[in-house]
């Protein structure tokens, strides 16, 4: 087996773990009952899918380019995946949107009112 064709192969490898993840993180949303556990089934496998297929990309390419344009494609969506989860979910807990049931520790509990209107 050549250099090239290892490579290929991992890319393809790569390739199919990512959709895959992609897809769990798709079903995760639509069968997962409530806020928190939908923003966990949409954020960790969907980001790491994404990961892997940019990986996968790259390796099968192998252009400067490429790798360039994939970083900040993967760097955005490390840093904005992650952000944007909180500040849903801290937004559903203030709606009481969220089942409490399964809540074992509340540490939001005092800042459960929502914050004051600006007005002017």
């Amino acid at each position: 087996m050549t250099w090239d064709a290892a490579l290929d192969l991992t890319a393809l490898v790569l390739i199919l773990i990512g959709a895959l993840l992609c897809l769990t993180a798709a079903i995760g949303l639509l069968r997962f009952r409530d806020v928190p556990t939908r923003l966990h089934a949409a954020t960790k496998p969907q980001v790491l899918g994404l990961v892997l297929i940019c990986l996968a990309v790259a390796l099968s390419l192998r252009s400067w380019p490429v790798v360039a344009f994939l970083v900040p494609v993967v760097l955005i969506q490390l840093a904005t995946a992650p952000l944007s989860a909180h500040m849903v979910g801290r937004q559903a807990y203030r709606n009481g949107t969220i089942d409490e049931v399964g809540l074992y520790v509340d540490e939001l509990a005092d800042s459960k009112r929502t914050p004051p209107a600006s007005g002017g």
